[in-house]
C-alpha cells in the first residue's frame, strides 16, 4: 500500500477512486508514565512515555486505514492526514484518514 500526504503518487496516474477512508484509535496515558511526566515538567526534557504511546497510536490509527483500503481494492491511500483530539481526562483519540485509489 502506497501512502501519500500529496494528492497523486509521482510516477503513476491515478486510474480509480474509492473515498475516504479512516483508521481511529483511544488510548489512555499509564500512571507511570505520569509520574514521569511530572519529573520531566521540574527538569526538562523529551517526555518519552508520551512519544512512545503517540507512536503506537499513529501506527495503529494507520493499519486501520490501510485495511480499510484494502477491502475497497485500493493500492494507494492519498492526501494521508492525522488528527489528535482529547476525548476524557487523560485519554486521546488518534484519527488517520486519507483518499482510497487505484493507481497504474
Amino acid at each position: 500500500m502506497i501512502l501519500t500526504n500529496i494528492e497523486s503518487v509521482p510516477g503513476s496516474q491515478i486510474a480509480e477512486h474509492y473515498g475516504l477512508v479512516v483508521g481511529s484509535t483511544i488510548r489512555a496515558k499509564h500512571i507511570g508514565s505520569d509520574i514521569m511526566a511530572g519529573l520531566k515538567n521540574i527538569v526538562g526534557g523529551e517526555l518519552t512515555g508520551y512519544t512512545e504511546l503517540l507512536a503506537e497510536s499513529r501506527s495503529e490509527a494507520t493499519q486501520r486505514m490501510v485495511a480499510q483500503a484494502e477491502e475497497m481494492g485500493a493500492n494507494a491511500i492519498v492526501n494521508v492526514r492525522y488528527s489528535t483530539s482529547s476525548v476524557a481526562q487523560g485519554a486521546a483519540e488518534i484519527v488517520a484518514y486519507g483518499t482510497a485509489v487505484k493507481v497504474q
